[in-house]
């Protein structure tokens, strides 16, 4: 165990800029209107403002999560916070849609380098056993932060314009920056070799695999160009994804993925549930606010307050969710609020109508306050509960892309379903602009006669994330029970550790 006398005050540093880049995730989605008709975009490039994000955001974090463990978090978190404030200015001063989408590609890339040290810090600063409060205040980060976007995002394009939503990150980052240069301990390194072919495999892959989806109804699921089809980059997205899997197994030296780590049960469970969540999160904010702003009329930041029961639940829920996590099995928790989480999404998809009091949404949305508040933490305690400190940036790196992956994955399929549903339901409606055309001035709505059918594809659209919640209900009951932590990171351990990874016979580092 690495001592450091003052461990609290160096996560609350941290997490200042994690909850930053995590809004980001999110706080698109309630200005999206806003940017398709200030950039007079289409709806599909406006979504790709955040898939672009998200994309450049899971790509990198196995690598940066190892870079962490070679040069430091701190080191690299700091790296990370410049990139990201850089490129969130870039943002607001961005003139075109093009423009908009390569600077978050760099403000992705910048939270890529980010991401992975939080966790690490935690894993390598905090013992298993007392580990659950520190990722209750993780979790509740985490879980707030995405449901703060819309809000926060809301009230900064009605107040000011949408180019706020990123001009905002500018003096927080220069906080965020100061603090942890001040705060934030430097730790011990670990040398480790890096598998390039490993990041060129899984970066392609899943390139392809997420465009694919991504533009698959535009080209109704056909031809892109010549003999390039949607499917085909798809199919050859998965090929080479299990390519990079084999590779993993084969590599004698130091895989990006140390697949090792998958040994331990509850590390690939969580991985799998995080995933869904990730999936889940992400793809639910995307038809509510526009069902939200283009049928009922609602102002981003109208749209945006209808999730305050969530955020305020979520929040305050949080910490007491880690402090049981300590002292309860995590399965029972996790899996009560990936069902919550589920059963939300559901009861909100079947009343999402043109005229259903907008009140009667409160109650399923309050209920996702209460999903949030008990999945963060009892996942990431238990991913992490058995990972010891040379690893730590490695574990962390491959939770935190198996998340992204699912944020990603679930931002391409909600833009997908929401255009075959949209096609389905009113036919013709997806080629004239656009489900946000007009919308988001808060007084400009779909004309009476298209409202039902755009309702009715906005709640059949939250189906999706609801079933794959339930799919990580079901890797959570599957969870082992919590081992009694006796010692942490002796010799012994690390040795078996190393010896698990990389095979009886070391290769020499670097």
């Amino acid at each position: 165990m690495e001592i450091v006398t003052r461990p609290w005050p160096a996560l609350w540093a941290l997490v200042l800029g994690f909850f930053m880049i995590l809004v980001d995730s999110t706080i698109v989605s309630v200005a999206n209107p806003s940017i398709m008709t200030g950039l007079d975009a289409d709806i599909n490039s406006v979504i790709w403002v955040t898939s672009a994000y998200l994309l450049a955001y899971a790509v990198p974090l196995l690598i940066t999560g190892r870079l962490g463990d070679r040069f430091g978090p701190k080191r690299l978190y700091l790296i990370g916070l410049v990139v990201f404030t850089a490129a969130s200015a870039w943002c607001g001063f961005s003139g075109d849609i093009n423009s908009l989408i390569m600077a978050r590609v760099f403000q992705g890339f910048g939270a890529a380098m980010m991401t992975p040290q939080t966790m690490a810090v935690i894993t390598r600063i905090f013992p298993p056993d007392r580990r659950g409060q520190a990722m209750g205040l993780w979790g509740a980060v985490a879980g707030v932060a995405t449901l703060v976007g819309p809000i926060l995002g809301g009230v900064l394009v009605d107040a000011a314009g949408w180019e706020w939503i990123f001009f905002v990150n500018v003096p927080v980052g220069i906080v965020a920056f100061i603090l942890a240069w001040r705060l934030v301990p430097t730790l011990a390194t670990h040398k480790h070799r890096f598998d390039i072919p490993g990041v060129i495999l899984s970066a392609l892959g899943l390139f392809l695999i997420v465009f694919g989806i991504q533009e698959g109804e535009s080209y109704d699921w056909g031809v892109i160009w010549g003999p390039i089809t949607v499917w085909g980059l798809i199919i050859t997205g998965i090929v080479i994804f299990a390519a990079f899997i084999g590779w993993q197994a084969i590599n004698k030296g130091e895989p990006l993925l140390p697949l090792g780590l998958f040994r331990d049960r509850n590390f690939a469970l969580s991985n799998v549930a995080i995933t869904t969540v990730g999936f889940a999160i992400t793809a639910m904010a995307l038809p509510l606010m526009f069902y939200t702003q283009t049928v009922r009329g609602l102002t981003p930041t109208q749209s945006a307050l209808l999730l305050i029961p969530m955020a305020l639940i979520s929040g305050g829920l949080a910490p007491v969710v880690g402090k049981l996590v300590d002292r309860v099995n995590p399965k029972y928790i996790a899996g009560f609020g990936l069902l919550c989480l589920a059963g939300s999404l559901a009861w909100l998809g079947s009343i999402l109508t043109a005229d259903v009091p907008l009140w009667q949404l409160l109650f399923p949305i309050a209920l996702l306050g209460l999903a949030n508040a008990g999945i963060w933490a009892p996942l990431a305690t238990s991913a992490t509960r058995n990972l010891p400190p040379r690893l730590a940036g490695a574990g962390s790196g491959v939770y935190n892309t198996t998340r992204q992956m699912g944020a990603v994955l679930g931002s391409a399929g909600i833009a997908a379903l929401m255009q075959s549903r949209l096609a389905a339901e009113l036919p013709g409606f997806t080629e004239g602009g656009g489900a946000g055309e007009g919308a988001g001035s808060g007084n400009t709505v779909l004309p009476e006669a298209l409202q039902a059918g755009f309702s009715t594809a906005m709640g059949q659209s939250l189906l999706l994330p609801a079933v794959v919640a339930v799919l990580g209900a079901l890797a959570v009951a599957f969870f082992a029970a919590p081992k009694k932590v006796h010692g942490w990171t002796t010799p012994q351990q690390d040795a078996d550790a190393e010896a698990a990874e990389t095979g009886p016979t070391p290769v020499a580092a670097d």
